[in-house]
């Protein structure tokens, strides 16, 4: 019987950041991988996701070994970090996905994409840091939403709902779920794809299999590598975040945030249609 291969591709969510086991980390792609093979078929299992990936490096570097592996299931997470760097453009960020996915999708693959939070929102920063963020992470989102439908991927709505509220599922530093969280992703991904009529195996179990690291633990790794983690993403960022909530500040001060908004959709309709406009000149 052949193997069920299953390729992910992506950034530290996609690594398992936040799911420690032993000296490494598995996270939800690793789970999920365990209950792809039905009636026991074998999973051929590869992950190529790498902490700190933006959209290019999943297209240049990730994309082009994970087509070689030519999987029957690959998943896409990708986005947040570009929501972090002062070079964010969200006409490159919808190309990019666009190229990615339909390169999948000429293989015939199953695409797994999703929507996710705002780094903003879930590091807890003050509204006017915090709303430019969201604004971006918005912004990605609605590109995956209709690109994930133009290619008929399985789609996951991560971006709300109680996980994110929910302490219990998140690792210290407040950016990556932790084994709870990431277990969570996995079983809801799994319930995704047997909706969409792919055969799956035995559903990931909800249970964390280690216990939760204590508090003084967690502190400790927030103060050391976890901070290291968020500076190293967020340095080139800083300066533009400034000008962002300054702006975001006079615009309140006006009142006239809706601009901002409306600004950020008109952007993303922008990048959309540009998209079908190559797409209608390269099938004439």
């Amino acid at each position: 019987m052949r193997p069920v291969r299953f390729a992910a591709l992506g950034d530290s969510l996609t690594e398992g950041v936040g799911d420690r086991v032993k000296d490494g980390w598995r996270g939800w792609a690793a789970l999920l991988a365990d209950g792809l093979g039905p009636d026991g078929a074998p999973v051929e299992f590869r992950n190529f996701a790498v902490s700190g990936a933006q959209t290019l490096d999943v297209l240049e570097r990730q994309t082009p070994a994970a087509l070689a592996l030519r999987p029957d299931i690959v998943s896409v997470l990708v986005g947040v970090n570009d929501t972090l760097r002062c070079t964010f453009d969200i006409h490159a960020v919808a190309t990019r996905l666009d190229q990615v996915y339909a390169a999948f999708a000429a293989q015939k693959a199953v695409v797994l994409t999703a929507c996710l939070p705002d780094p903003g929102a879930m590091l807890g920063l003050p509204g006017v840091l915090a709303h430019p963020l969201a604004r971006r992470q918005r912004a990605v989102n609605a590109v995956v939403h209709a690109l994930s439908e133009r290619y008929g991927a399985v789609h996951l709505h991560a971006a709300e709902g109680d996980w994110i509220t929910d302490r219990a599922m998140w690792s210290a530093d407040r950016l990556h779920p932790g084994e709870r969280g990431h277990r969570v992703l996995a079983t809801r991904f799994h319930a995704a794809l047997a909706a969409n009529g792919v055969a799956v195996g035995r559903r990931p179990s909800v249970e964390p299999e280690f216990p939760p690291p204590t508090r003084s633990a967690s502190l400790l790794w927030l103060a050391t590598a976890g901070t290291g983690w968020v500076a190293r993403r967020c340095t080139d960022l800083l300066p533009q975040l400034l000008r962002l909530a300054a702006d975001e500040v006079r615009h309140r001060a006006r009142g006239t945030s809706a601009r901002l908004d409306l600004r950020a959709s008109h952007a993303v309709a922008a990048a959309l249609a540009a998209l079908s406009t190559a797409e209608a000149a390269d099938a004439a």
